[in-house]
């Protein structure tokens, strides 16, 4: 059995799915430990998946003994390397460590996907394809310990987008109500999942949910403030924008030339000719928007 171990958010697993897919298929069986809520949205390359807040893991922290594997698989940054000389107590093959990112430009899923072929593991690529839909996601993530294009912003282009007839929703995150007729909150990780995979074009700043609806199929747009975009982009079809002396509206002109490019119309800076036709039906699901 081998013990994969992971312990990074939402958009570092997101950008790890190449790796499960290619450890999933060199190894039999291997068991998934790190933020559940996380890796649970790709259990479909592991036996199991298990939280890393359990006591039964304290052993891989220096708490007391715990079994071995045949062997385990470490994706940190582990700079001291103090973490996998612990966990290589409990690893009866040499430990497989990728670092998560690179210091240099390269992006994520490469960079991965080249370490690991530094162990003799052949690296297989999860391609996304594109899901095509008639509508516009906006998340305006608010920043915590980074630097995000301001909420205002993404509030001008939703207004810019609805005047123009487009269906738009506006995700809210958890530290905002704002009083907008098209606005969705979720609390549980599995059903903004299912509603991002009725795919269209996902408009945010650089966060963990720009990289899920990319592994959604939805085609990204996501605005850089602090970060290397080359380096940390969303996987799929995708563009990526440096947020400094970004205009909303040149932003909800992007926006437009790329949903008139989805849904095969076109767009020639001041009409929206969309052949809607093209598009299969409209996502449904168990949520209802505000207003409506």
């Amino acid at each position: 059995m081998i013990l994969f171990v992971h312990l990074g958010g939402l958009g570092d697993v997101c950008l790890s799915e190449s790796l499960f897919l290619s450890l999933s298929h060199y190894f039999r069986e291997v068991v998934a430990v790190g933020h559940k809520r996380y890796l649970e949205l790709f259990d479909c390359y592991f036996s199991s998946v298990e939280s890393i807040e359990e006591r039964k893991w304290l052993y891989l922290f220096g708490l007391g003994d715990g079994p071995s594997y045949e062997r385990i698989v470490l994706v940190g940054k582990d700079r001291s390397g103090e973490f996998r000389a612990r966990l290589q107590r409990f690893s009866r093959l040499p430990l497989i460590f990728i670092d998560m990112y690179p210091d240099f430009p390269m992006h994520v899923e490469d960079y991965q996907l080249l370490r690991l072929s530094e162990y003799g593991i052949p690296s297989k690529k999860k391609e996304i394809p594109l899901r095509r839909a008639n509508r516009v996601i906006i998340y305006p993530e608010i920043g915590l310990r980074k630097s995000k294009w301001p909420i205002e912003n993404f509030v001008t282009v939703y207004k810019g987008l609805k005047e123009r007839g487009i269906e738009v929703v506006f995700l809210l995150p958890v530290e905002r109500d704002l009083s907008l007729p098209d606005s969705l909150f979720f609390q549980d990780l599995n059903d903004v999942k299912r509603f991002l995979e009725g795919g269209g074009i996902f408009l945010s700043n650089d966060c963990g949910l720009a990289h899920l609806a990319s592994v959604c199929g939805l085609f990204s747009i996501t605005i850089f403030l602090d970060q290397d975009k080359n380096v940390w982009h969303p996987r799929g079809s995708n563009l990526s924008l440096y947020g400094q002396d970004l205009k909303a509206q040149d932003v909800a002109e992007m926006v437009l030339r790329n949903y008139a490019l989805m849904v095969g119309g076109e767009y020639d800076g001041d009409h929206l000719q969309a052949c809607k036709g093209n598009i299969s039906k409209k996502a449904e699901g168990p949520w209802t928007l505000r207003g409506r």
